[in-house]
């Protein structure tokens, strides 16, 4: 069956890119293989399986892709960061300098706030609130 192996990011520079997403998110970096003069970086966040989708750490070269960095989703969220422990991750995230856009709110489907990356990008961390069980017929 076909998945989704890889979304691609578009960064200024790889090292800052890792610097942020594996040294303050604490996200695993996948592979980093040199290309000619790019690399193929891949990074997730440490837990997801080996089969899950990587995110594709590519550096802008042309005008047009220096121009998305930080704006590919025409200013909305872009990702949508799960986990199984909002204070803790949202804590560990603010001692690691993540700069908020919106503090934690109770939604509906979850816990969440809104941060963004040093590029731009918005992000969501999420703790989503177990879906209540089907009653029985």
């Amino acid at each position: 069956m076909p998945h989704l192996a890889h979304v691609t990011l578009v960064v200024p520079d790889y090292d800052a890119a890792l610097a942020f997403y594996v040294g303050k998110l604490g996200f695993a970096l996948v592979e980093d293989t040199p290309i000619g003069t790019k690399r193929w970086v891949t990074i997730r966040p440490l837990g997801t399986p080996a089969s899950a989708t990587t995110i594709l750490l590519a550096r802008a070269a042309t005008a047009e892709q220096h121009a998305a960095v930080g704006n590919q989703t025409g200013g909305r969220v872009a990702f949508f960061l799960a986990t199984d422990d909002f204070a803790r991750d949202h804590a560990a995230f603010t001692l690691a300098g993540v700069r908020w856009e919106r503090p934690p709110s109770r939604e509906a489907y979850g816990i969440v706030a809104v941060f963004r990356d040093p590029f731009g990008n918005l992000w969501d961390l999420v703790e989503h609130t177990a879906p209540d069980p089907v009653p029985a017929r």
